[in-house]
């Protein structure tokens, strides 16, 4: 990630998830809901264990990277805040209802 002057403040959240296509349905679920402040730049990338986008197979990027860059430090942390309550919501639901995340549940 390149400095930004107008954006400093900068965080990278990297989430690995059971199987691609529930990393890919994460993003689809988070990605929904643009950022509301001018203030904070978000992007999504799903990535393989090796945590780059190209050189991986499609079913092996189970990572779901967000990236948050913020104009201040206040400004990235309530951006992240808020994130994490919709995350929090997306990952509830795919426990209670997903089929793949009930299978391992199941295993343990």
């Amino acid at each position: 990630m390149s400095l930004d002057s107008e954006f400093p403040y900068s965080l990278i959240i990297s989430l690995p998830l059971p199987t691609h296509r529930l990393a890919s349905s994460a993003l689809r679920a988070l990605q929904v809901d643009a950022e509301l402040s001018p203030y904070v730049r978000r992007s999504f990338a799903l990535k393989g264990p090796d945590h780059s986008e190209m050189n991986s197979d499609e079913d092996t990027r189970t990572i779901l990277e967000t990236t948050y860059q913020a104009a201040t430090n206040r400004m990235l942390r309530v951006a992240v805040n808020g994130f994490m309550e919709s995350l929090g919501v997306v990952l509830g639901v795919m426990e209670e209802l997903d089929i793949d995340v009930l299978g391992n549940e199941l295993r343990r």
